[in-house]
């Protein structure tokens, strides 16, 4: 077979009026009849775009030139925003970012679930920068510019964007990005790392440089020597992710802290944690007040990774069952039990893609469950939920569209009422839709 041939562009830009947004922050139009995804333009505008690419049943472009304007647009903080796919709605006032993110919700519940909850509740919202505290940053040798490009991806994700800093990371690296491309370059293997994560705590932080090619003795001291400069621990990982090991220094731990809760929780760099630290004390916060644990009550937390909710909820309830399918976090959760004196957890490792309910743990029943699934949603688990006896479900969802599904399958099935659901901010300037619902027994 011959290779596939790539469609030509035009050279010369469109214009088109924008009608809408996308469910990933883009504006959408139409030129000819066809649907155009533009990357930076808004709904209510005219924008003159180029072309990036095009497929049969619709077009993607970049805005060039806004010629009517939305009155919601605002000046981009970040001076690479055009050119950065790490953001897609900088250009668009904050409170209005929230709006929409509060109508994609409403509008899934409705479309999907088929379902409205008894009460909107406001958003969950805090400072819109500096929140990242995981990130996958790519990496790239680009011989063109002499350097590495260390960052997110351009629009169309075929590049590294080449940016200064990063107003959306951790402040520990959101002007480090410099560093760390001058960092690779020092490399024997800097056409060979493909990707960096970063992992920040309350105070620490840490990378995880993805190699593939294994590090000479230079490569390792000149690793040592960034990482004593910075106060920046550095992990390798030459192979998969159980390939992972520290390199230095000698001892590091990252921590956060629940204040509210007095509760103070390890990770590793690679655990999942909820990426924005304010939002997530917020919703836990809100959690435990919609579940009103009590001394006398028994509570499930499903795909309970570390103890995000567990702990807090052991803070209040009698007792909590954590259940996860990943053996790493749940082990990373009974060390973060024990550090924190709360006996009253039982962890377990099970497939919740499975059937749970011959298990002795679930047998016992319970009376509220919080849920905090993948973006794919938690279709499998919802028998097990609705044959739990609970009185009470507080579903946090990453994806309104699965959650959507999940809420039409608990009330028009399981005998549940949606009595409030909400957004949280979780990713502000991006199309990322965090949200948080309470089911009661009908």
């Amino acid at each position: 077979m011959g290779r596939k041939r790539r469609r030509r562009l035009p050279a010369e830009p469109i214009e088109l009026a924008v009608t809408d947004l996308s469910h990933d922050g883009r504006g959408v139009g139409r030129h000819e009849e066809k649907a155009v995804f533009v990357h930076g333009a808004l709904p209510g505008e005219t924008a003159s775009a180029r072309l990036i690419d095009r497929n049969r049943r619709f077009d993607e472009a970049l805005c060039e030139q806004v010629i009517e304007a939305s009155a919601e647009r605002v000046d981009p903080e970040c001076p690479w925003f055009d050119h950065c796919g790490g953001c897609a709605l900088q250009h668009l006032d904050h409170s209005a970012q929230l709006e929409w993110k509060h109508k994609r919700l409403v509008d899934n519940l409705t479309r999907i679930g088929e379902v409205s909850p008894a009460s909107w509740w406001d958003p969950i919202a805090a400072s819109p920068w500096f929140y990242r505290r995981r990130s996958r940053l790519s990496a790239r040798l680009v011989k063109g510019k002499g350097r590495v490009l260390v960052g997110f991806r351009e629009p169309q994700g075929r590049f590294v964007a080449d940016v200064g800093n990063c107003r959306v990371l951790h402040p520990d690296f959101s002007n480090r990005l410099l560093s760390l491309s001058q960092l690779l370059g020092k490399l024997s293997v800097a056409d060979a790392v493909p990707q960096i994560e970063t992992a920040s705590g309350d105070s620490g932080s840490a990378i995880v440089l993805r190699h593939l090619r294994p590090l000479t003795t230079a490569d390792e001291q000149h690793l040592r020597d960034w990482s004593a400069e910075n106060d920046i621990a550095v992990y390798l990982q030459p192979k998969g992710p159980s390939t992972v090991h520290r390199l230095c220094p000698d001892q590091h731990e990252l921590t956060y802290r629940l204040d509210e809760f007095d509760l103070e929780l390890g990770f590793h760099p690679q655990n999942f944690i909820q990426v924005n630290a304010d939002i997530n004390r917020a919703l836990i916060r809100r959690a435990v007040e919609l579940l009103e644990p009590t001394a006398d009550d028994r509570v499930l937390d499903l795909f309970c990774g570390l103890g995000n909710f567990t702990l807090p909820l052991a803070t209040r309830a009698g007792s909590v069952v954590g259940v996860e399918g990943d053996e790493a976090l749940v082990e990373a959760g009974r060390a973060n039990a024990v550090r924190n004196g709360l006996d009253q957890v039982e962890w377990e490792v099970a497939d919740l893609a499975g059937d749970v309910s011959s298990q002795a743990w679930y047998r016992a029943g319970f009376d509220a469950v919080l849920i905090d699934p993948p973006r794919s949603g938690a279709f499998e688990v919802l028998p097990v939920i609705a044959g739990s006896g609970a009185r009470r479900v507080v579903y946090v969802s990453c994806n309104p569209a699965t959650l959507a599904r999940d809420a039409g399958e608990l009330v028009n099935r399981h005998g549940f009422r949606l009595k409030g659901a909400g957004i949280a901010d979780m990713f502000p300037h991006t199309a990322h839709v965090e949200s948080i619902a309470l089911f009661e027994r009908a």
